[in-house]
């Protein structure tokens, strides 16, 4: 699908950006004109993926960044502004799915775990771009939340409550950094055919299939449909 934006000169980086929505978003933002930056800490795939956008024309350059860790967050951002001078636009999408389990059953571990990724990661994201795009003054952020975050959903409460505080943190953010130029909006998708999607059904296609009867149009949406 061709994306109708002009993102020549701009720079966006994306997180999460090794499969799934990530990589859409960044092979879009490249499509578009932008230089993009790739991070996740699956640092070998990025760094392929980057290169298969440079073979292409495109500006791009692949980082390691495990967004629960707020220093390697903290080197993204400033690997992205050494490399290419700012930071337009970015897609915090870094995610991961939950154990199957209800509230009663769940461990403080794994609940760590998830919202360390979902919710802390975005915080990580959103205080280290916001920071270079004040000075900017200018810049645009997506939050990549969940259509759980408008509802609630039995035996993946730490996913939930994640999603929910990430929508929480974007309509902060995005009142805090208005008049400053800053936009930061949060994106809700469905079920959508990437690993984290089929991780909620653990491995099981019949259940899978299942739930795509669920969704209005028959099938789960592609990643670079939400791109």
């Amino acid at each position: 699908m061709k994306n109708p934006l002009d993102y020549t000169g701009k720079v966006a980086l994306v997180t999460g950006a090794a499969s799934g929505m990530g990589l859409a978003a960044a092979q879009a933002f490249a499509d578009a004109g932008a230089a993009v930056v790739l991070a996740d800490y699956r640092v070998d795939v990025v760094e392929a993926e980057a290169e298969k956008l440079r073979a292409a024309g495109h500006k791009a350059l692949g980082v390691a960044c495990d967004v629960s860790d707020d220093s390697q967050v903290a080197a993204a951002v400033e690997r992205t502004v050494a490399e290419f001078g700012r930071l337009d636009a970015a897609f915090n999408n870094a995610g991961v799915m939950a154990k199957i389990a209800h509230t009663a059953e769940s461990t403080r571990q794994e609940w760590d775990r998830v919202t360390g990724v979902n919710l802390g990661g975005v915080w990580s994201c959103l205080k280290y771009e916001l920071q270079q795009m004040e000075k900017q003054g200018s810049g645009a952020i997506v939050n990549n939340a969940s259509v759980g975050a408008l509802t609630g959903n039995p035996g993946i409460p730490s996913y939930i409550a994640s999603k929910h505080g990430v929508t929480g943190l974007t309509r902060t953010a995005a009142l805090e950094y208005v008049k400053k130029g800053i936009r930061v909006n949060a994106i809700n998708p469905g079920l959508i055919d990437t690993d984290i999607g089929r991780a909620v059904v653990e491995g099981d296609e019949e259940a899978y299939q299942e739930m795509e009867k669920h969704v209005p149009m028959g099938r789960a949406g592609r990643p670079e449909e939400i791109a």
